[in-house]
């Protein structure tokens, strides 16, 4: 994400320098998913190098591409998902930082150190990571239990019927849609697509909101049965409503990593670089983490993330789930099209 932060070696060490009366500029536009990036860290970041950051957010990959593409923005700091960043890499979106000789990342542990997508971590650094189930209310379900299946949510139950809220991501319902059905997540097969389509069609009526912001307030306040979910969320959901539970479905979830990089043309690369490496530091991912409800790739962070945090197997998968877990891939332009052309019909 952060990718266009590379200066030469004189100036990198300036860069770095602890005190910003070096920053040229003074200040920082993000650009980031909602609700993902503390306020209370991003301000220690100002008092602690003088660099006042402004953030705007989004609530897909998609939208921060689309933006991107069009032009707008002027971000100097964005923050894609593993499954788009080589996209980003191979149409010249990113700037080349080697980010991976920067000082603070020596903290970042295995195998976050060389994803699929930037194996050399030339454009990016890594953030949070997590995995997609769904959360359901206990209190709310017939029996109390929901088996450990994506059937429960594709093909829920009729009490409840309109109950059920998704998230408004064509990458991670096609995804989860794929694994229920037994397919590639990123087909390129139009039967196949056609599959996922008629799936998530005959799901739509059971659908109260599509949605991707929200999704906190929305499963603690009672307002769904059953939320399509990311586990960090869930975790900050579940410490306000004690009957919600998460589920890994036995037929596999999406593995994710998001990143922070550079994109093109960034007007502040140099305060770009040092908040890369800034929260490259344990204490700041593990503040980023305690926040979100979302694991990090920092070593040593785990020391100040909060013990429910840590304890938590909806954040640290219990050894019997981890075979579930399905790292996202970086499809091709033919299963990326077919996923257009299924995610626009579903949403018309």
């Amino acid at each position: 994400m952060k990718t266009r932060l590379f200066l030469a070696a004189a100036v990198l060490t300036i860069a770095l320098a602890p005190a910003t009366v070096f920053a040229q500029s003074r200040q920082l536009l993000l650009y980031s998913w909602a609700n993902y990036v503390p306020a209370d860290l991003l301000k220690r970041f100002e008092a602690e190098t003088g660099i006042k950051v402004s953030v705007d957010v989004y609530d897909s990959n998609d939208a921060m591409l689309a933006k991107l593409q069009a032009g707008g923005g002027g971000y100097d700091i964005v923050v894609p998902s593993n499954s788009v960043l080589a996209t980003m890499i191979h149409a010249d979106m990113l700037t080349k930082v080697e980010a991976s000789k920067l000082p603070n990342f020596k903290n970042v542990a295995a195998p976050h150190d060389r994803p699929a997508a930037d194996p050399n971590r030339d454009y990016s650094v890594p953030y949070l990571w997590g995995s997609t189930g769904f959360t359901y209310d206990s209190a709310k379900v017939p029996g109390g239990k929901l088996t450990e299946s994506w059937k429960e949510f594709f093909e829920p139950r009729p009490e409840l019927s309109g109950k059920i809220a998704a998230l408004n991501d064509q990458g991670e319902m096609i995804s989860a849609a794929a694994l229920y059905l037994g397919l590639d997540t990123c087909t390129e097969s139009p039967a196949d697509a056609q599959k996922i389509l008629e799936l998530l069609e005959k799901q739509k009526p059971s659908v109260k909101i599509y949605s991707s912001t929200g999704t906190i307030d929305r499963v603690a306040a009672g307002e769904v049965a059953m939320h399509q979910q990311w586990n960090g969320a869930s975790h900050r959901a579940r410490a306000k409503l004690s009957t919600a539970v998460f589920v890994y479905p036995t037929e596999g979830l999406n593995l994710w990593g998001d990143n922070f990089a550079v994109p093109k043309d960034a007007p502040d690369v140099e305060n770009a670089k040092i908040f890369l490496n800034w929260m490259m530091d344990p204490r700041n991912a593990a503040e980023a983490s305690n926040f979100s409800g979302y694991n990090n790739a920092i070593t040593g962070a785990d020391a100040f993330m909060k013990a429910d945090l840590r304890d938590d197997p909806a954040i640290n998968p219990p050894a019997a789930f981890r075979d579930r877990l399905r790292p996202v891939k970086d499809c091709s332009v033919k299963a990326r099209e077919l996923r257009d052309g299924v995610w626009t019909r579903l949403r018309r």
